[in-house]
C-alpha cells in the first residue's frame, strides 16, 4: 500500500449528472428546428441494428460512437467535411439520451464547445412525431 487515500469510484449516474452540468441539452423539437435552419448538425451515433429497426432522422449524419471524435475533430486527419470548426453546433443523438451525453462531453474536450445531445435520444424524436425515414436495406 502506498498510504494514499482511496479514490471513491464515480458511478454512471453521478458521471452523467456531472457531464450534463457542463452544457445545455436540447429537446427534440428544438433540435429539429436548429437542423432545419442550418444552425446545428445532427449526428446519429446509434449502432446499425437500431437504425435498421427504427429508421433514420432525415439529414442526420450517421457516425457510430467509436468513430465520433475521429470524424468530428476539425483538426483531425479523418474528419468528415461537415467538421468545419470548433464553433460547430453538434447535436449528438443516441437511442435514449445516455450514451450521447458522454459523447457530447468528449466532443467538448476536443474543443467543440457547442456540442450537446438530444434529451431522450432518437426515441424522444420519434415520440414527438418528427420526421423518420426507413433505413436502406
Amino acid at each position: 500500500m502506498s498510504g494514499e487515500p482511496a479514490v471513491r469510484p464515480t458511478g454512471i449516474d453521478e458521471l452523467l449528472e456531472r457531464v450534463r452540468a457542463g452544457y445545455r441539452r436540447i429537446q427534440a423539437r428544438a433540435a429539429h428546428d436548429a437542423a432545419r435552419t442550418g444552425d446545428a448538425l445532427l449526428v446519429d451515433i446509434r449502432y446499425a441494428a437500431l437504425r435498421e429497426r427504427d429508421g433514420l432522422i432525415p439529414g442526420a449524419l450517421v457516425i457510430e460512437r467509436n468513430e465520433l471524435e475521429w470524424r468530428l475533430d476539425p483538426r483531425g486527419s479523418h474528419r468528415v467535411p461537415e467538421a468545419t470548426g470548433h464553433d460547430l453546433r453538434v447535436v449528438v443523438i443516441c437511442n435514449e439520451g445516455y450514451a450521447s451525453s458522454l459523447a457530447a462531453a468528449s466532443l467538448h474536450r476536443l474543443g467543440l464547445h457547442q456540442a450537446t445531445d438530444l434529451v431522450g435520444g432518437f426515441q424522444a424524436w420519434r415520440a414527438e412525431g418528427l420526421p423518420v425515414e426507413p433505413a436502406a436495406r
